[in-house]
């Protein structure tokens, strides 16, 4: 997978913007560090898969699961195709 220019300057307005108690500790890792995240279809928001996601800060729950609704996780998902851990994204 290639990450573009434009992607690179998205990631980083995203960081701008946020916060986040794990120091993006993603972007750190070069995203080697990701959360497991499924589409959930339409929504501009995806399904966290982690055994402790209730401890989350970005945790949204929605009936027996719970949405991401970190900003940064998301646009990986949705526009980089980044469901599982990857290596070296950026």
């Amino acid at each position: 997978m290639e990450v573009t220019q434009e992607h690179r300057t998205q990631i980083e307005r995203i960081i701008r913007h946020a916060r986040c108690q794990k120091d993006f500790q993603c972007y750190k890792s070069g995203f080697t560090n990701l959360c497991r995240v499924r589409d959930v279809g339409a929504t501009a928001s995806v399904e966290c898969l982690e055994a402790e996601a209730a401890a989350c800060e970005f945790a949204l729950p929605l009936g027996s699961s719970y949405l991401c609704g970190c900003p940064l996780r998301n646009y990986l998902a949705k526009r980089l195709n980044a469901w599982t851990p990857q290596k070296h994204l950026v």
